[in-house]
């Protein structure tokens, strides 16, 4: 049986999400099939162009992602504070970046609603908007649709092309944050497609890596790493940027399967600072798929009323 959406994801919760979608029976989403003899290489820029798309347009960070042959993974961030800050007329701007603008709108913004209620109603209209560009629901059907739409067209069918629904994992702490972006940012090393996270494409650990050496502050359309964050800093991810990618680099190394063996003296920063040793880690980054849920017994036990859920299910992290 499934689980109700709204016990899946809650602001109150957590603002990070881990998000997968995957292909139903044989589809591809991109790569090369063998048995028909067919690539779907390029598949993968339209799903890396919509997302950045989408990203700059609803108030929700994308912090990692990693985009396979049958299936991508997300790992993103609810900013219900940007949301907040918006403007009614912002508001607007942005829905309508997606989507057809009704007359009704178009008249609030010429300022030619004329009477009490069409006034309310415009404003009950982006009301809804404002709570929609802060779901991660809508966010994924925006980005679904578009996909499975152009692949049905390529492919001359009608017919399903996702699995019924995305699976998302509540992340309710810095250690189960990064080792969800170290696993997605990891997909393609532990797939055999990549030697390297330098040279696993359409990521976002070697988009961040070609803008860390063009000198760019971040790269563009993910969330930024912030560091330690303090007040009056700007919003971002709560690790350094170098701190991370060095994290991501010793993960990869240590679950290759001709390397087995794991450098007790090499603990990087972070793991220091998140309380993790190197087994723990390395357990935590080949099972992190496991539940909904994933965090400390602390964090998980905390969240379980926001979430209307009973039971302390997921992966608990030491």
């Amino acid at each position: 049986m499934t689980t109700a959406r709204s016990q899946l994801i809650s602001v109150e919760a957590t603002p990070y999400y881990h998000c997968v979608s995957r292909c139903v029976r044989r589809s591809y989403l991109c790569g090369y099939d063998e048995l028909t003899q067919t690539s779907y290489e390029h598949r993968r820029d339209w799903v890396e162009k919509r997302l950045k798309q989408i990203a700059n347009v609803f108030c929700i960070d994308v912090c990692a992602y990693a985009i396979m042959s049958n299936h991508y993974h997300l790992v993103l961030h609810i900013n219900t504070e940007q949301a907040n800050r918006l403007s009614e007329h912002e508001v607007i701007q942005r829905w309508s970046t997606l989507h057809r603008t009704p007359m009704l709108i178009q008249r609030f913004l010429k300022g030619e609603t004329s009477t009490e209620a069409e006034k309310n109603a415009c404003l009950a209209i982006i009301r809804t908007w404002r709570e929609r560009l802060c779901s991660i629901s809508w966010f994924m059907r925006l980005l679904n649709q578009y996909i499975a739409n152009e692949a049905n067209r390529e492919d001359g069918c009608t017919g399903h092309f996702w699995e019924g629904r995305f699976k998302s994992q509540a992340l309710l702490d810095e250690k189960a944050l990064a080792a969800a972006m170290a696993y997605v940012d990891l997909n393609p090393v532990r797939a055999g497609i990549s030697k390297t996270p330098e040279t696993s494409d359409f990521t976002s650990v070697k988009a961040r890596i070609e803008s860390l050496r063009k000198d760019e502050a971040s790269a563009p359309s993910l969330f930024p790493f912030a560091g330690n964050p303090r007040n009056n800093m700007p919003d971002g991810l709560p690790f350094r940027l170098l701190d991370y990618l060095e994290l991501v680099d010793w993960t990869g190394r240590q679950i290759r399967a001709d390397k087995r063996g794991h450098i007790e003296s090499a603990q990087q920063p972070i793991l220091e600072r998140l309380g993790l040793n190197t087994h723990t880690w390395l357990k935590i980054c080949t099972q992190i798929e496991k539940g909904t849920l994933i965090g400390s017994a602390s964090a998980i036990q905390s969240v379980l009323p926001q979430l209307n859920r009973q039971r302390r299910t997921g992966l608990q992290i030491p």
